[in-house]
């Protein structure tokens, strides 16, 4: 499925079927603030990752059909009350537009979308270089304790990074990625023992929009990146089958591959904590096993090469703060699946199991603050006389092969829960 990205120089009189007018994000600046207001139809959780300032987020569907209530002030603004709408390429919001149109709305489409606005966002900030001292001077300072403190508290608990280390910081150009190289920048800048960086940056296929969102958020940052090209968006287009899986395998390959040509030892991922507890939660849920994702981990494949993960202690909402603190925007999925707006509908079915149990945690939270933290504490609790069966480099293994030693399962009526809750970590 084509991607069309280009030809977007229409203004805000074109119309379509004399129906709605499109908008670009560069005309919406000189628009007045009081004049419009943006709705934005993405799906709940694109929205929840980030969002244009002050949207109001409504149904696709709900929008299509009529029955999305629209706040009272839009109600009593109809037919002056510009409404510019946004989903993630400028697509599917065509249709809300002509839907909000043919209703008496002054409805406008955001040319290009979320992806637009985010592309002229990181432009125009790149070339403010007291911004970069403003975002630097945050991680020092409001964020020490939150992202700083933890970065480092990551790297000396499980030794992540020693002296002579080379590390390819990997950058998707997401908020993750993009606040572990700032984080990796500030403590080589302290500079206690010899280490080497390099900001690597793989290329999957990326349409024309996120490769320069990338490159201009690295630019305003002050990220040196190093960009290679493959074409695994293309590999794993028409795959029906778990195409997110074999493409994060994929993906991973051709990291440790490059890094190795760089002569790295190390890569670094962007996982945090979050990533963690719902990775250990989705393993009981959907595949039936207990595992971590281990703060490290050595190549079976790439002889030498490590995988670190230094944000392991990082709370997401932190990363988030620290994102909407300094107006930064970065790319989410930009694959061509979500190029094609297909998720932008609400009704859609994304298959994110992630996303499940993102929202089954903060729902036992609701009942339960302590939820996080005793997932996270799982992973080093682990009574090997309390389980049925283990897996080791030789195969499967039953508890009945150690049920009649000494130091085996505990007899009927022990203790096999604490008296009190852990301790909250954070």
């Amino acid at each position: 499925m084509e991607i069309e990205m280009n030809n977007m120089n229409s203004n805000a009189n074109n119309t379509y079927d004399n129906a709605f007018s499109s908008v670009t994000p560069e005309e919406l600046e000189n628009w007045d603030k009081d004049s419009y207001r943006i709705i934005d139809v993405r799906e709940d959780a694109d929205y929840e990752k980030d969002s244009i300032p002050g949207s109001i987020h409504l149904p696709l569907d709900g929008i299509l059909n009529g029955s999305a209530k629209l706040p009272a002030e839009i109600e009593a603004g109809r037919g002056s009350l510009k409404l510019v709408l946004v989903c993630r390429y400028g697509r599917l919001s065509e249709d809300a537009a002509i839907a909000l149109s043919q209703r008496g709305y002054s409805a406008y489409n955001l040319e290009g979308g979320y992806g637009r606005y985010v592309y002229e966002n990181a432009r125009r900030a790149a070339e403010d270089e007291k911004r970069r001292e403003d975002i630097e001077k945050s991680i020092r300072g409001r964020f020490k304790k939150d992202l700083y403190g933890r970065f480092c508290h990551a790297i000396c608990e499980y030794d992540l990074v020693q002296p002579g280390d080379k590390i390819a910081v990997c950058i998707s150009g997401g908020k993750d990625s993009m606040c572990m190289a700032k984080l990796f920048q500030e403590v080589k800048r302290h500079n206690k023992f010899p280490f080497e960086l390099v900001f690597l940056v793989m290329d999957p296929g990326y349409n024309e929009y996120n490769r320069r969102v990338i490159e201009s958020n690295a630019a305003l940052l002050g990220i040196p990146i190093t960009i290679f090209e493959t074409q695994i968006f293309d590999s794993v287009y028409k795959i029906d089958q778990s195409p997110c899986y074999l493409c994060a395998r994929m993906r991973r390959g051709y990291l440790y591959k490059e890094a190795q040509k760089l002569g790295c030892n190390k890569i670094a991922l962007g996982h945090h904590y979050d990533d963690v507890i719902e990775t250990i939660l989705m393993g009981m849920l959907y595949s039936g096993q207990f595992q971590a994702m281990m703060p490290k981990l050595k190549s079976t494949n790439y002889q030498g090469l490590e995988l670190i993960r230094p944000m392991y202690f990082i709370r997401e909402d932190d990363i988030k703060r620290w994102r909407d603190m300094n107006g930064l925007h970065f790319i989410q999925c930009a694959c061509k699946f979500t190029d094609t707006c297909t998720t932008c509908r609400a009704n859609g079915d994304t298959g994110s199991k992630r996303l499940e149990t993102k929202q089954l945690i903060a729902k036992l939270k609701e009942t339960n603050p302590y939820i996080e933290a005793n997932l996270f504490k799982s992973m080093e609790n682990v009574p090997l006389s309390k389980i049925l069966g283990w897996k080791d480099v030789k195969g499967k293994h039953s508890f009945l092969e150690v049920y009649d030693r000494e130091n085996g399962p505990m007899i009927e009526g022990e203790e096999e829960f604490p008296d009190h809750g852990p301790k909250r970590m954070f």
